[in-house]
């Protein structure tokens, strides 16, 4: 969790799971002890078998009833200690480290905002701040003389475990600050993606089981002692003791929070500053939920996970005056998003063989509810994978889903395992053909490649995104391959009216019509040729930037990996793998240029040297050189046009079509319902026209 859990998850677009409500005490005393199991596992091994939605529905039921009948709270009652006092250490806090508490809903974040307007005796708060609630672990990080001298988790608030051993791992966190300040800092430890891959690839390297989820990751990482293999990790400081009882720097005492972070950032320590979702003052409550929703939108693109935005008076006098309670303070809480990652049940596998032969499996759950979407089935990438996770049939699982991304299966919790689970069977012979596997890289394949995925390929090759070829549907591609009238989509431009009247429910005018769709392909763009070809590892933008980088088909062909790798996107392992897809799919590229389709890029102007004088006539392309960003729906003149075509009008007009806004990025063309990314532009100041502004812009290319 982060900077302060009251626990586990809610959007301002989701309403907040209601509490469990208990009937009685007998009710009651079941939901504390619950509560108080799954949080003694949640901190201490890190894997509990009930997720953070869940927490936080029981937890809000244990408070309700303790607010309806306050003589019979629990002793033991999680909503009356840091962290649900289950866990604790020898290294004593000089100031406690309280939790958040939370809401669930703009309501809700109005009456919180009421009451903490009541405590400053009617008056508006000075000043608002808005971070992001990071889904990690709290960590104190104390410096002596600018030195980073102890670590120390959060604990039961009161004590915490001395961590010191991971001085060093933490990205953020330097051995030495900028200048020889004595301060004690707060913060959140987590991993990003990457990190967790490399943890879990070490773990499993040295005969460990992979973690379940990051925070898992997080929170074991910090506490191994005497390991064989170092874990990489990342803190963001999000607080400090500023008394100057606890630093040798009292000008810290006087400073707002968005000073502070800005004032810590300074020192060398890693903070949210500087990335999308970075600390933010508010001049209102109204200006407050749209940065909350703004967080919410972006949270699906960032490489460390976030569970909610922490709402916080900016101002050192405000918080002085609202006070603390024994376990949150009354001047900040925390509203939640919805959960974007559950615990299911692992029901089942199942294979399915791809357009290029490859064999993936996919993992069949017990439906859940993750980020507002019932997830039935989850990605678990290949065979490889499955063994790195260390999955069987009836674990629990978490599955991660963030956005509009396909939900995937992060781990299993190997230590809820009963006994009863059973081995994931991976598959003997292709699941699809009988026939054998190439097992010789982790994503297996059918030892047949394409063939076995012949009908797929060819209904790629032809959709509107490759080729286009209106009218060519699946029934009628799976009778041509059949019929033996076509082995690969090239063929399909050698085709006979005649042998398309051959096939079932085909007329005179439709195979009329097919013929014209097929022919009309000829002329279609180098890089709807390449796409439709279907190269491992490639898609439609990166297809199209092959295609402006080396301008015709015997070019790309005549291209090591080396040269390959110049082109945007393709490093130093995709490369090789294009280039051996290239000369396997040779006799398919002789067919097609047999056939007369077109193997140039229109508009092509090599790409310039890095010594050479800029090409005048380049130059005055509108978009020359400009990374450019479509999003949203089209329209006006641009009403039809896929985002394939937009992207090579972008091409056209000299510039790079890209997915992502980034401080890069030159131009964002935002249509309808441009959403987070069209809020990422504003925010990092980048131009931003409609599509009716950007057709004019490049109307001699359109």
């Amino acid at each position: 969790m982060s900077e302060g859990d009251g626990n586990m998850v809610a959007m301002t677009t989701i309403p907040a799971a209601p509490a469990d409500a208990l009937a009685d005490e007998a009710a009651y005393l079941q939901a504390v002890a619950q509560a108080r199991a799954a949080a003694d596992a949640y901190y201490g091994s890190g894997e509990s078998a009930m997720d953070d939605e869940t927490y936080d529905r029981l937890l809000r039921g244990i408070t309700a009833w303790e607010v309806e009948h306050p003589d019979l709270v629990a002793a033991d009652s999680p909503t009356r200690e840091v962290g649900a006092g289950v866990t604790s250490g020898d290294v004593e806090h000089a100031v406690r480290m309280l939790s958040l508490g939370n809401v669930f809903s703009e309501a809700e974040l109005r009456d919180w905002a009421a009451g903490l307007e009541r405590r400053l005796g009617g008056r508006a708060v000075t000043a608002w701040v808005v971070e992001p609630k990071l889904d990690g672990v709290a960590l104190a990080a104390r410096y002596r003389d600018g030195r980073l001298v102890q670590l120390v988790t959060r604990g039961d608030g009161s004590t915490g475990e001395d961590v010191s051993h991971v001085i060093g791992d933490l990205t953020g966190l330097p051995q030495e600050l900028t200048e020889p300040v004595t301060v004690e800092v707060r913060g959140e430890v987590l991993m990003t993606e990457k990190q967790f891959a490399a943890a879990n690839e070490a773990r499993a390297a040295h005969g460990g089981a992979v973690f379940a989820n990051r925070r898992n990751a997080s929170s074991g990482s910090l506490r191994a002692k005497d390991r064989a293999y170092r874990v990489q990790q990342t803190f963001f400081a999000y607080d400090a003791l500023t008394d100057p009882a606890h630093t040798s720097d009292p000008s810290l005492a006087d400073l707002p929070h968005t000073k502070l972070i800005a004032r810590l950032a300074a020192l060398g320590l890693g903070t949210t500053l500087g990335t999308p979702v970075g600390t933010l003052a508010c001049g209102s409550l109204e200006e407050v939920v749209a940065r909350i929703a703004e967080i919410g939108t972006l949270r699906p693109d960032l490489a460390y996970e976030l569970d909610g935005a922490v709402v916080k008076a900016d101002d050192p006098a405000d918080r002085a005056e609202a006070g603390t309670g024994s376990r949150v303070p009354h001047w900040a809480t925390a509203y939640k998003y919805p959960a974007a990652q559950k615990i299911t049940t692992l029901l089942a596998v199942e294979w399915s063989v791809g357009r290029t032969g490859i064999i993936a499996p996919r993992a069949v759950l017990e439906p859940v509810e993750v980020g507002g979407t019932t997830v039935t089935y989850a990605t678990l990438h290949n065979p490889a994978d499955i063994r790195r996770r260390d999955l069987m049939i009836g674990d629990q699982v978490t599955v991660y889903r963030a956005g509009e991304v396909i939900p995937r299966v992060e781990g299993a919790m190997t230590t809820l395992r009963t006994g009863a689970e059973k081995p994931i069977e991976l598959p003997e012979v292709c699941p699809r053909c009988g026939g054998g596997i190439d097992r010789s890289q982790e994503r297996w394949r059918c030892a047949r490649g394409r063939a076995c995925g012949r009908v797929e390929a060819i209904g790629y090759a032809v959709a509107r995104d490759c080729l286009d070829i209106d009218g060519l549907g699946e029934k009628i591609v799976v009778q041509l391959v059949e019929r033996e009238l076509i082995e690969d989509f090239a063929d399909l431009f050698t085709l006979t009216r005649e042998q398309l009247l051959t096939l079932d429910r085909m007329g005179e005018v439709s195979a009329d019509k097919l013929v014209a769709a097929i022919d009309a392909a000829r002329s279609k763009p180098l890089n709807r040729v390449f796409c439709a070809l279907g190269v491992l590892g490639t898609g439609r933008s990166m297809s199209l930037r092959i295609a402006s980088y080396f301008g015709s088909m015997e070019a790309i062909q005549a291209a090591d990996a080396t040269a390959l790798e110049r082109v945007d996107g393709i490093g130093g392992e995709k490369a090789p793998v294009i280039v051996a897809e290239l000369v396997e799919l040779a006799p398919v590229i002789d067919k097609l240029k047999a056939a007369g389709v077109n193997m140039e890029q229109p508009g092509w102007v090599p790409p310039a040297a890095d010594d050479a004088e800029p090409d005048p006539e380049a130059s005055a392309l509108p978009l020359q050189g400009m990374a450019v960003v479509v999003t949203g729906g089209m329209s006006g003149p641009l009403a039809d046009y896929s985002r394939t075509q937009m992207n090579e009008l972008v091409a056209r007009a000299g510039g790079k079509a890209s997915s992502s806004v980034s401080k890069r990025t030159g131009l964002v063309v935002a249509g309808e319902g441009a959403g987070s990314k069209l809020d990422k532009a504003r925010e990092l100041g980048i131009e931003t026209i409609t599509p009716e502004e950007f057709a004019e812009r490049v109307e001699a290319y359109l």
